[in-house]
């Protein structure tokens, strides 16, 4: 018996060691991976330095969250397939800003059913195809390299203030919210902030916005009756899709033109029925728009396109810098009702008149005490597209798994700590189980089953039909105790058994306990 419970211990000091060596092992995995590796496009990233800082979507965050427009600000970090589980998905707005890896068709499928049957909102902006498998379900496609626009591309200057070298697939464009112009050289009205503010207004009106290096997004099929697709900004009819060089010679580099070479899509799902407060303050059935917009170029949201004190500093010129020469800027485009400038004011005026322009703020079926407040709707900023390695992927996914399972933070740390206490317990505790009981002992694995003394047979024979008589009659171990021997013989009833059971004169052969083994098994039946 000494030597059995030594084992025990030598075992469950090798799980322990073997535990805490795990936990090592994963955390300096996991370091070692993410070593050098910077993230970027990121809307918590904060304190990073200020080349890397002007990378992240952080000032996009703060602009429309508290402080700013006040929309309820949130991240996912788990699978886009969670979208549909979401509160009031027709007041969500999903942002995912530079995947760098592709969805999964499950992914993708979830995204599709959140616009088309919940009424969600998306953006996705993306410079490559890893936005392709949910394009694919919008009949989109992202071309696979950057577009170049010898006539519309914007001018910088380096922080002397000398200009940099003209780079074409550094492009501007003119947008609309809500309105396409079928006459791409038609002058548009400028939306001045005050425009901004109303939506009868900025539905007419537009904006330039800057991209830094966009690909090309073309719309394959318009037949759908069930949606509304507009194309608000594209190149200009000279542009094409540089993938082998900058030539617009090289028959490798197709010229799309015009609404073929799109770089902001947007497609409404109107009539979608959903359950939200209407007037009188109850619940009712609204109709409402499932909305998604493809952006063919990622940088559209970070810091240094998004902040016009930022776009500043990194040198972003105005259409009356001098080093335009005699080359279109945007203000060839549009005019101002007043006379004033048409600056560029940073990508935040168009974006967040976009996202307000999607979200359900105008939907008059919809309470006012709702649509009034940004603070009843949601952006969620999708944090799960960024590379994890091979190596610590396995880490990632577990607790991608985790978060499928709740989306409430108490309670995803709750299922790790109880998978640490469960653990810890199976590691800590190796019960004593009898080996009779069963044809392997997993506690044991390294040893062979202590064989049963000859002479304990008959002990363990009565003692399992002692057993099987207190569990038929429903009796606690005390109330079996209580039991006289003739109570006991009244339960039984079996003469043979009861024999077994009193009498200490018989002697029973193996055979014998074999038959009277199967006779206890027979036995209440």
């Amino acid at each position: 018996m000494a030597e059995e419970e030594a084992t025990g211990v030598k075992l469950e000091t090798w799980l322990l060691v073997g535990f805490f060596v795990a936990i090592l092992l994963s955390t300096t995995i996991i370091i070692a991976t993410s070593a050098g590796k910077d993230t970027v496009y990121s809307a918590y990233v904060t304190d990073e330095e200020p080349n890397l800082q002007l990378q992240q979507i952080s000032t996009m965050r703060d602009s429309l969250g508290e402080g700013g427009n006040e929309y309820v600000v949130a991240n996912t970090m788990s699978t886009p397939m969670l979208v549909n589980d979401w509160r009031e998905p027709h007041r969500t707005m999903l942002i995912i800003a530079a995947p760098e890896k592709p969805f999964d068709n499950a992914e993708a499928e979830a995204i599709y059913d959140f616009v088309t049957e919940k009424g969600g909102k998306v953006i996705i902006a993306a410079s490559s195809t890893n936005a392709q498998t949910v394009a694919d379900k919008f009949d989109v496609k992202f071309f696979d390299a950057p577009v170049v626009d010898p006539n519309r591309f914007y001018e910088v200057a380096d922080q002397t203030g000398v200009a940099e070298e003209p780079d074409a697939r550094k492009l501007w464009a003119v947008a609309g919210v809500n309105k396409v112009w079928d006459d791409q050289f038609e002058r548009r009205p400028y939306c001045s902030s005050n425009d901004l503010q109303d939506s009868n207004k900025y539905n007419d009106c537009a904006l330039p916005v800057l991209f830094h290096r966009p690909t090309a997004i073309q719309v394959l099929d318009n037949e759908d009756t069930s949606r509304n697709v507009k194309v608000l900004a594209h190149a200009s009819g000279s542009a094409f899709i540089a993938r082998e060089n900058m030539d617009a010679n090289d028959p490798d580099n197709p010229i799309l033109g015009g609404n073929n070479t799109g770089l902001i899509v947007r497609m409404d799902y109107p009539g979608i029925e959903t359950i939200d407060q209407v007037k009188g303050v109850r619940e009712g059935q609204v109709d409402v728009t499932g909305s998604i917009v493809f952006i063919s170029d990622h940088s559209v949201f970070a810091n240094h396109l998004w902040d016009i004190a930022d776009a500043e500093v990194t040198g972003k010129q105005q259409c009356d810098s001098g080093f335009y020469g005699e080359r279109s800027c945007w203000d060839s485009l549009l005019s101002a009702t007043d006379g004033s400038e048409t600056s560029w004011n940073g990508n935040e005026d168009y974006f967040v008149t976009l996202i307000r322009d999607m979200m359900e703020h105008e939907n008059e079926e919809i309470s006012t005490v709702i649509t009034s407040e940004n603070s009843n709707f949601y952006v969620v900023f999708d944090e799960s597209r960024h590379v994890t390695s091979a190596m610590s992927s396995p880490f990632s996914e577990a607790m991608g798994a985790i978060v499928m399972l709740t989306s409430d933070t108490l309670l995803k740390w709750l299922i790790v700590l109880n998978l640490m206490a469960l653990l810890s317990i199976a590691i800590m505790v190796v019960p004593e189980k009898e080996n009779w009981r069963h044809v392997f002992d997993l506690t044991r694995f390294r040893e062979r089953p202590n064989k049963v003394d000859p002479n304990l047979y008959l002990k363990r024979v009565r003692e399992a039909m002692m057993a099987k008589v207190r569990q038929f009659n429903d009796l606690t171990r005390d109330e079996m105790a209580r039991k006289t021997p003739g109570e006991v013989q009244s339960l039984v009833k079996d003469p043979r058994l009861i024999e077994l059971l009193y009498s200490q004169q018989r002697s029973y052969s193996n055979e014998e306990l074999r038959q009277l083994l199967q006779q206890i098994r027979r036995w209440g039946k």
